[in-house]
């Protein structure tokens, strides 16, 4: 295998390979003129944001500045917004469900380096890949590492480390990320309640 087909199969691979190399020079590019925009520019942004990343849906939005190892390592499914200073470190698949919202300052982490300092100098590191479901809010200052799963309708609160798997349908912080409750009904209430106040508001 070549080196990026063994980094996209979760092995050990040596990322100064000159095929990672002319990737990675590649993004930091793409990310450099999107970092680089003006807010009159957002179709070009998009534009950008597509040549980027390797799967996304029509409706997304990064705020700039944005940071990527690779960009076409990372799905993302439709209606997604990144708040300012999002980093995605790509070396293994990140995928990234709909109606997802990321905080300010959000990272997401797939490298793995070794644990043995030998290996660890010889230059040689892994990826595990990380998978957020649909409808996930994630908050600001959050860190997602290496290997993680996110389930569906998922909240996580704002400075969290996440290390372990969040299943579907809880409220989870801290560091280590624990679950903290279950969304339940009584949110499902409450919040369409707070929806129509707004509407009626609007007249």
């Amino acid at each position: 295998m070549t080196e990026k087909e063994k980094m996209l199969s979760q092995e050990l691979y040596n990322s100064r390979d000159k095929e990672l190399q002319a990737d990675a020079a590649h993004s930091r590019k793409l990310t450099r003129l999107f970092n680089n925009t003006t807010e009159e520019q957002m179709e070009y942004r998009k534009d950008l944001l597509k040549q980027l990343l390797g799967e996304t849906g029509e409706n997304l939005y990064i705020e700039p500045p944005f940071r990527c190892d690779y960009g076409r390592n990372i799905s993302i499914g439709e209606n997604f917004y990144a708040n300012f200073d999002c980093i995605i470190l790509d070396v293994a698949k990140v995928t990234i469900g709909k109606n997802c919202l990321l905080g300010p300052r959000v990272c997401i982490y797939t490298p793995v380096h070794p644990i043995d300092a030998a290996v660890r100098n010889s230059g040689l590191e892994m990826g595990r890949e990380v998978k957020i479901g649909d409808n996930v809010w994630i908050g600001g200052n959050s860190v997602i590492n290496p290997g993680v799963t996110i389930g569906n309708n998922v909240v996580i609160g704002s400075g969290s480390v996440v290390t372990e798997d969040i299943p579907d349908n809880v409220v989870a912080a801290g560091n280590p990320c624990r679950v903290l409750r279950p969304i339940t009904d009584v949110d499902k209430i409450y919040w369409n309640d707070k929806l129509a106040e707004y509407r009626d508001n609007l007249f």
